[in-house]
């Protein structure tokens, strides 16, 4: 199968629906990330068409991907990506708000790549499905670089965006559960672990 070409055509899909998926080398790092950690079992929050989850299935045959998606329209079409690339057996999409899904199952990673607005609350609901040793990712940090950056020529909604992630990004820094690493990297990604791990 020509994944190459597969992944190719969903990138233009994205760019011409206007749908927000990884930057290429986020996607990267992120890939070589679970490839170097081991990472099975992935909890991704935010599917839109499918991108991320595919290729973060594909780094592995032995990782499984259950990602939540609330756009019916970007779910149905990452439902049509991932029998294209005969994942159905790894990748398993849930059409759900993230906010009023119970999930039972534990994670080696969390990866939050939704609304922006709802970071805190989605790293607080789904960090108890952790494994102890597990990573929480976030993509989106850097926000186009508008993070930190004047917010009086933005406007009012972009301003309430960005200073809700700023928020998030002190959450992080002041998480007494959590130590964070933050990358520049694609769009600026985070890699939150539990303190405790680090001292075990």
């Amino acid at each position: 199968m020509d994944y190459e070409y597969l992944i190719t055509k969903m990138e233009k899909y994205a760019d011409q629906k206007g749908v927000p998926i990884m930057e290429k080398d986020g996607i990267n790092f992120l890939t070589e990330f679970i490839k170097l950690n081991n990472v099975k079992k992935i909890l991704e929050i935010g599917t839109a068409i499918g991108y991320s989850a595919i290729n973060m299935a594909l780094v592995d045959d032995g990782v499984t991907v259950t990602s939540i998606e609330r756009d019916k329209d970007r779910y149905l079409q990452a439902i049509k990506n991932v029998k294209e690339f005969n994942l159905e057996d790894r990748i398993t999409l849930l059409l759900c708000d993230a906010l009023e899904v119970d999930i039972d199952d534990e994670f080696d990673l969390i990866f939050i790549d939704a609304a922006k607005s709802q970071y805190i609350k989605f790293f607080e609901k789904f960090s108890k499905n952790l494994a102890k040793k597990g990573f929480i990712v976030t993509d989106n940090i850097d926000f186009h670089g508008l993070t930190n950056s004047d917010k009086s020529v933005m406007s009012k909604n972009l301003r309430q965006l960005v200073t809700k992630l700023e928020k998030y990004i002190n959450f992080l820094k002041d998480n007494e559960e959590f130590k964070t690493r933050f990358f520049k990297v694609g769009d600026g990604i985070a890699i939150s672990v539990r303190k405790k791990s680090y001292n075990e």
